[in-house]
């Protein structure tokens, strides 16, 4: 087998909070997704760790210095690490009033403070802190300009709170938030943030819908009534969506997508995350991870230590099966063979933040 140990292989936590809930299916509580986690293995190979969200009723991101160093303890005695979290800055939208942009901005504070105590504990080595605008394209639409204003100054305030703890933020390319429902808005959104420590979070199941036009017709790349059984142009497309957002993507997660919409839940209509092994999936998972993890040249980024797997809005009878995380881990193993490299783990462990 490849022996490549870079990137990491990290799945992510929230999928048994996000959709969830009264309004949909029971929570999946955290202890469950850490242990399924862990008990996943494919051939001796098992994750290397976590992505978390900073929400209740999994994590209470104004936890104790106790509570912290629970948490680090039970993932640390898994033998697995925390890399990227999701600050909750549902609360107070980005274009929203004074007050709201001030909660934003305080959300992404506490999410810092939160992560720069695991790195003391020693349980997360590399990642970022993933936000986006908290706001609808909808209502965004109502006045682009000034609303794209707001969210870039919040942005650049959250921006600057970041770099007090050495954090890079990742802006989450989902058609289902303002100022990123598009390629091109991604692109304007961080362009005009200009912080050196802003980038992109590329999902594979979200960015296959900018390539649709998703909320946003004028910046389509693939043709209306496309034919999935022809590669070319997909492969055409996914070449120019990358060549656009590569340059910013600090965060990586690999998924799969039939090309359709879905919500559940409170959650609002985004790209539909299929397992692993979906027959009715459109993209390869592992050749399309190389459009994001190589450049134009074929050359590896490097651009980030770990990738994850999210699997939002799987149903729960899907979520509370070992298989389709031994599945999901065996995909991830495909792309880092593919597409990764070896390397000797730094024992300075602060030279991997990002």
């Amino acid at each position: 087998m490849n022996q490549n140990n870079f990137p990491k292989l990290h799945n992510a936590t929230w999928p048994g909070l996000v959709g969830k809930g009264p309004d949909s299916e029971p929570v999946i509580p955290f202890d469950t997704m850490l242990e399924m986690t862990a008990a996943a293995e494919v051939d001796g190979v098992k994750f290397d760790g976590i992505d978390i969200g900073l929400m209740d009723p999994h994590l209470n991101i104004d936890s104790t210095d106790d509570d912290i160093k629970r948490l680090a303890d039970k993932v640390g005695n898994l033998n697995l690490n925390i890399g990227s979290m999701v600050a909750p800055i549902w609360g107070g939208p980005a274009m929203g009033s004074e007050a709201d942009r001030k909660q934003f901005v305080e959300s992404v504070r506490k999410s810092c403070v939160f992560g720069q105590k695991l790195r003391d504990l020693g349980v997360r080595p590399y990642g970022v802190i993933r936000i986006d605008s908290a706001s609808s394209p909808q209502s965004w639409a109502a006045d682009p300009v000034n609303n794209s204003k707001l969210i870039v100054q919040t942005f650049q305030q959250a921006c600057d709170v970041a770099a007090d703890f050495g954090e890079k933020l990742a802006a989450e390319g989902e058609i289902c938030w303002a100022g990123m429902h598009s390629w091109r808005a991604m692109i304007e959104t961080l362009e005009a943030v200009n912080r050196p420590n802003m980038g992109f979070q590329a999902d594979m199941a979200h960015t296959l819908l900018y390539l649709m036009g998703y909320n946003s017709p004028q910046d389509r790349i693939l043709p209306e009534n496309y034919d999935w059984s022809d590669r070319t142009p997909l492969t055409e497309g996914l070449k120019q969506l990358t060549a656009a957002l590569r340059p910013w993507t600090i965060d990586f997660h690999v998924a799969q997508n039939d090309g359709t919409v879905f919500g559940s839940g409170s959650h609002d209509k985004t790209g539909r995350h299929c397992q692993a092994l979906d027959p009715n999936g459109k993209l390869n998972i592992v050749e399309d991870a190389g459009h994001w993890l190589r450049d134009e040249n074929g050359n590896l980024t490097k651009a980030f230590q770990h990738i994850c797997w999210d699997g939002c809005m799987f149903p729960n009878d899907v979520m509370n099966k070992q298989q389709t995380w031994n599945d999901i881990l065996a995909t991830l193993i495909k792309v880092r063979q593919a597409h990764g490299w070896s390397a000797p783990v730094p024992v300075n462990a602060e030279s991997l933040i990002g």
